[in-house]
């Protein structure tokens, strides 16, 4: 099982990127931010917790999205791989999630990050803002007060995966085509390094 973590700070084309990787490679694009809601549309237990949480304007702890994230690989379990999107933001995140992969008898095989200036993600943003209608790109302030977070919170995540010898980072600027055609040979050398040590 191929399962990967792309990385990058609002603006980085993360979600452009994923949908381009998911078609490539078959894999399953798990992103929280749809599990969550997807959750509550069904009403399960999982998702009537998470709301109770998010009505009171409280964040969603991680054990639920965790809980979340293994019924969703439980569901899939013939899947090639997974994309992990928006997760994990924190450490202690990515912790409990190499703690589940592992009870699951798989792990995470890639971190790839996409690289930006900052200046570059603003001017990014407040475009994609003035077309989006999303309220929290069209507010420089916002925007800087979401990069704040991501180094401090985010970040620390990339050495977790340094540490662990899985963290890759490309240059998120380019064509849509030249980034993913990076994204793609970096994927496919470890799929290859997986298949080869899995012949052995």
């Amino acid at each position: 099982m191929f399962n990967l973590i792309l990385f990058g700070p609002p603006g980085s084309g993360k979600g452009t990127q994923s949908d381009k990787i998911v078609e490539k490679f078959g894999l399953i694009h798990l992103s929280t931010g749809n599990l969550l809601r997807q959750e509550i549309a069904d009403k399960t237990a999982l998702g009537i917790e998470a709301k109770n949480f998010i009505d009171k304007g409280q964040l969603v702890p991680d054990a639920v999205v965790i809980a979340m994230i293994s019924s969703c690989l439980e569901k899939h379990a013939d899947a090639k791989g997974f994309l992990f999107d928006g997760f994990p933001r924190t450490v202690a995140q990515a912790e409990a999630l190499d703690k589940l992969l592992s009870l699951k008898k798989t792990s995470i095989s890639k971190v790839i990050a996409l690289e930006v200036v900052e200046e570059e993600l603003i001017k990014r943003l407040i475009k994609r803002g003035e077309t989006s209608g999303r309220s929290d790109d069209t507010n420089e302030d916002v925007i800087r007060k979401r990069f704040a977070v991501y180094k401090d919170e985010t970040e620390p995540v990339a050495d977790h995966y340094k540490e662990l010898g899985k963290f890759e980072a490309i240059r998120g600027v380019g064509t849509i085509d030249e980034i993913f055609n990076a994204v793609s040979t970096l994927i496919e050398a470890e799929i290859t390094a997986q298949q080869s040590v899995a012949a052995q």
